[in-house]
């Protein structure tokens, strides 16, 4: 069943939205070469904590398998769902912060690809690519159009510059449960699938490699690598389908003050 939002929930999502971007921003503001990815979980955990909401993902539950961690930090070939852990960041990483904040019965879901330093020129028109097929993708979240929409403009979009999308991982609804109906691909065709409604609510989230789109899992259960551990780059927005215009309820306001900021992430 696909649940429609009232706009009063629309509003605990973008409030959620907010506490999430500024939860980005304080890890993107400690992201340099030397610091460890657990180090980077701990400080979200603690910003989502002090304001009263609780990581969507820490304890998520599949099969008995737990998340252990407040962030999924994925590093370089790392597509998504990586474990935070003693790995140190360095010089020429790419590293996708995914993160989720419940508060008030509501998940809002967000993610970002980092570049630090000295990052080869053709992963950073990965990320960007990754980062305009997402723009994209939202500008196709309306009323009266369908998820084969959103699909046809991400995988269209970055497969013309020649980078591949990752089939078996998908965006979804998201509400009152972190994962909820319908799936939204990143590849599609247009006038296909279900037809989009007023105030469903979306994640939409480009997952898009460099080199093949083969994925495997590792044996944690949870961290996923581009088969040819070529990089791959991950962003994602929180949207609620609208008539004319989709309404963002999640930001990245606060993470790209955070970026022009630093001296040691680039900004794409």
């Amino acid at each position: 069943m696909i649940f429609l939002k009232t706009n009063a929930e629309l509003d605990i999502i973008r409030a959620n939205g907010v506490i999430l971007g500024q939860a980005h921003a304080e890890v993107a503001k400690i992201i340099k070469p030397g610091i460890t990815t657990k180090e980077l979980d701990k400080v979200a955990y603690e910003y989502i904590k002090d304001n009263n909401g609780y990581p969507s993902f820490l304890n998520y539950n599949v099969s008995g398998n737990k998340f252990p961690a407040s962030l999924c930090i994925s590093v370089n070939d790392i597509v998504v769902h990586g474990i935070p852990n003693n790995y140190q960041l360095k010089d020429g990483d790419i590293v996708s912060i995914d993160c989720g904040v419940y508060k008030n019965g509501f998940h809002a879901d967000s993610a970002y690809t980092y570049a630090i330093g000295n990052v080869k020129e053709e992963t950073l028109k990965l990320l960007r690519a990754t980062k305009q097929s997402l723009a994209l993708a939202i500008e196709q979240a309306v009323f009266g159009k369908r998820i084969g929409d959103i699909g046809f403009a991400v995988q269209n979009y970055c497969e013309t510059l020649g980078f591949t999308i990752v089939r078996e991982l998908v965006g979804h609804g998201v509400g009152k449960s972190l994962h909820e109906k319908p799936e939204v691909a990143n590849y599609g065709k247009r006038g296909d699938g279900a037809k989009l409604k007023e105030n469903m609510v979306i994640a939409i989230e480009p997952m898009v490699n460099q080199g093949k789109k083969s994925i495997h899992q590792e044996n944690d259960g949870w961290t996923i690598r581009t088969q040819d551990r070529k990089p791959s780059a991950h962003f994602e927005h929180t949207v609620a389908v609208k008539k004319n215009k989709a309404d963002i309820l999640t930001t990245f306001k606060y993470i790209e003050e955070a970026i022009s900021k630093s001296e040691y992430i680039v900004k794409i």
